[in-house]
């Protein structure tokens, strides 16, 4: 399926390793390592890809067990591309999908850094605390 956002062209897929890797670094999240990004891609339950001609300039992921519990990540766009709507529509295909699919009752979780919170809060999303609290660790 792709959806024209003149114009960007939403498509759903999966990212390249390469894109995956170049649009983390350019848009401010961590970076990853190729044989993690090849070992996670395949695995990515729904994503999204945001081409500007044949440039991927946007990308999300839904991650999950495909049926109890699902995390939405890797949500970002390029920052020459920020600020025209393209993370709404991300998040607006992503969430869509998972209410399509997902089963009644499934768990959905994100990270919020900064104020992507704003965003996230428009698609239902609430802070967890203070009846739990996000956690993480990295190896």
């Amino acid at each position: 399926m792709n959806i024209d956002i003149d114009p960007y062209l939403l498509r759903a897929d999966s990212p390249s390793v390469e894109t995956y890797l170049r649009l983390r670094v350019v848009s401010g999240l961590s970076p990853k390592t190729v044989e993690a990004a090849e070992a996670g891609l395949p695995n990515t339950w729904h994503g999204v890809t945001v081409l500007r001609g044949d440039e991927p300039v946007g990308m999300g992921r839904v991650i999950g067990d495909g049926g109890c519990f699902f995390q939405i990540v890797d949500i970002c766009v390029a920052p020459e591309h920020q600020g025209r709507g393209l993370g709404q529509r991300i998040m607006s295909e992503l969430v869509g999908e998972l209410e399509r699919r997902a089963p009644d009752g499934a768990y959905i979780s994100l990270i919020a850094d900064g104020d992507a919170q704003f965003l996230y809060e428009k698609f239902g999303f609430r802070q967890t605390a203070p009846a739990s609290v996000g956690m993480h660790r990295t190896v």
